[in-house]
């Protein structure tokens, strides 16, 4: 079996330095955040989720519920990440689910969210996805991936990790509690149109540490697609200068 969290140094390991949790969306790995480390260099260790089904752990079977697949990365987590290390967890649409439900365990310094709709918003949210081909297509339209493009091998690989991530995504019932006391920063783009700003608001309702709204330029995945901002914040909160950076809500 893989492991759950990946990781890209960029010389000698330093385990003082803060950590960065990256969780991808639906359909994707987090070889995408490889790249964060050299902007990060110095200020924190990158760490990506891999979940089953996708690059190098494309043969492994997905878990059953969504609760399996938070318990499996928490376990992982806490055997590579000291407990008194500071700890950022960034999560981009469903990854920001995932970073939520690991939130609530690990206690970061700060949760950061993209694209994401808040927890009581999810009920549901993967049906079109796991039954609908043209709500698939409207996907890979929103990451800017032309379908008639795509091999069919490909298109079907795609597919199947959309689906599974999906139907992952609607075992997931979101269970009011204790609400986080760490601060909660959410960005959402002003063509976003698979997240709405209700949605988004609803991220004010999970903490009781402060809440932070921000706005790119660009659609579903234009925080992914242009990153710098969010890297500048999230060097803030690495550094716990966050609060002091500039605000674009």
């Amino acid at each position: 079996m893989g492991t759950w969290i990946s990781t890209w140094p960029t010389g000698p390991a330093d385990s003082r330095l803060p950590a960065l949790l990256c969780l991808p969306p639906a359909g994707a790995g987090c070889q995408q955040f490889r790249a964060w480390q050299p902007a990060l260099a110095g200020i924190a260790q990158v760490y990506g989720v891999q979940l089953p089904g996708r690059e190098n752990r494309w043969r492994e079977p997905m878990p059953d519920t969504f609760g399996e697949a938070v318990t499996a990365v928490v376990d992982e987590l806490r055997h590579t990440v000291a407990a008194d290390r500071p700890l950022v967890v960034f999560g981009h649409s469903f990854g920001g689910l995932l970073g939520y439900e690991v939130a609530r365990r690990v206690r970061p310094r700060a949760l950061v969210v993209s694209a994401c709709r808040a927890p009581g918003h999810w009920d549901g949210a993967g049906h079109g996805i796991v039954e609908d081909d043209a709500e698939l297509d409207k996907l890979f339209d929103t990451a800017g991936v032309d379908p008639a493009f795509l091999d069919e091998d490909t298109r079907a690989l795609m597919v199947a990790m959309l689906r599974k991530d999906a139907q992952l995504s609607l075992s997931y019932a979101h269970t009011p509690g204790a609400r986080l006391d760490v601060p909660v920063h959410a960005w959402g783009a002003d063509g976003d149109e698979t997240v709405s700003a209700e949605e988004l608001a609803g991220w004010a309702e999970v903490t009781t540490a402060g809440f932070h709204r921000h706005t790119a330029t660009g659609g579903h995945h234009a925080v992914l697609r242009r990153p710098a901002p969010v890297l500048e914040q999230l060097a803030g909160l690495l550094r716990g200068d966050g609060d002091r950076l500039p605000r674009t809500a």
